[in-house]
């Protein structure tokens, strides 16, 4: 049995991953601090779903399942290195899964300190405690965001990507530098992972599907930003899983200086590896909410502006070398994936409206 800890194990990705492990029969630590960025209930919720008691929460305290024999939670943020030190010295982990962070490219601009403390100083606390405790392999969540003013599609990992336009993609895009440097100079196995707009059931409720779910089965209007001429790479919560959990199963390797071509931004001699994690198949967004429409069984008023700043026009993954090193590729369909979040997303809307 392998021990796994996820950090950010109370949000959508999180939760997911921590069920997959242990539905596979692994160990799992989980570590969430329950911040108020989205309604706190909905993190709460997640954790009953893993047989954590709301009730004996408490900062710093290891709770264990009541469902599940080989989960423990304990409530404490990332920037608190001492005691992520002491929790990191006391376990031996396998692989750290790291999802903690202040996510959302739109709260970015208004709340800037957020994402200094959470994605930066949050970050390099992981990465002293991997460091300081050997950890075999730090798997951390990217974003297709770092892609920034990037017009060359579909995104690629050899792509630069010097030209970020959110503070959250410039801090995804730190969190990068800052793993290849720990790697270089520590030997520390590091995997980024670039996720494309993943959706699904427990998703976030700062996230654009969620919203416009709301407002539908509420009658009110949605922002259509850009008029609707947007397109994304959609990806099913499930296929990104998959994606993480079969990148933890291969640690990158060191290699000599002279077998790569280091102008390449995605290669390096360090124990350094860059993914890009999605659908691989851009969707509009005026066909999105068509199907969400559907799936819901009602109409939505759209209200149509223009771009957001802080926004891109189109984001395309190109998931060649996942495919190649790991034969992984998605494949939940638009439909698919959002009939599936459409059935969660009316039984739980009905439990906050009864």
């Amino acid at each position: 049995m392998n021990t796994y800890c996820v950090t950010g194990a109370a949000g959508f990705i999180g939760y997911h991953v921590c069920k997959k492990l242990l539905d596979r029969g692994e160990a799992v630590l989980a570590i969430d601090n329950l911040n108020n960025y989205y309604d706190p209930e909905l993190k709460f919720e997640r954790l009953d779903q893993l047989g954590i008691n709301k009730e004996a929460i408490q900062y710093n305290k290891v709770i264990s399942s009541s469902t599940h024999p080989y989960l423990q939670f304990i409530r404490v943020d990332i920037e608190d290195y001492d005691n992520i030190f002491t929790i990191f010295k006391d376990h031996d982990f396998s692989c750290v899964i790291h999802l903690a962070a202040q996510a959302g490219v739109r709260y970015s601009i208004d709340h800037p300190f957020s994402y200094t403390q959470s994605n930066i100083t949050g970050f390099l606390s992981i990465l002293e405690a991997c460091r300081h405790n050997h950890i075999p392999h730090l798997v951390y969540a990217s974003s297709s965001s770092v892609y920034g003013l990037n017009t060359q599609q579909p995104f690629s990992i050899h792509h630069g990507v010097d030209h970020p336009i959110s503070l959250y993609a410039a801090t995804k895009r730190a969190n990068e530098l800052m793993a290849h440097t720990y790697s270089h100079l520590y030997g520390l196995p590091t995997t980024g992972l670039r996720f494309f707009t993943v959706y699904g059931p427990w998703g976030r409720p700062d996230m654009a599907y969620f919203k416009f779910a709301t407002a539908i089965l509420e009658g009110k209007p949605i922002d259509v930003y850009n008029f609707g001429n947007m397109y994304r790479d959609f990806t099913f919560i499930d296929d990104i899983v998959e994606g993480i959990l079969r990148v933890t199963e291969k640690p990158p390797q060191s290699v000599k200086q002279h077998q790569i071509d280091i102008s390449d931004p995605a290669l390096s001699p360090a124990p350094f590896a860059l993914y890009n994690l999605g659908n691989s198949k851009p969707e509009s967004l005026a066909d999105f909410i068509s199907i969400l429409e559907q799936k819901l069984g009602k109409s939505a008023h759209k209200r149509f502006l223009p771009m957001q700043a802080g926004d891109v026009f189109a984001t395309a993954a190109d998931i060649k070398e996942l495919e190649q090193n790991f034969g992984w590729h998605p494949h939940t369909t638009l439909q698919d994936g959002l009939e599936q979040f459409c059935n969660w997303f009316v039984e739980y809307y009905n439990r906050l409206h009864p």
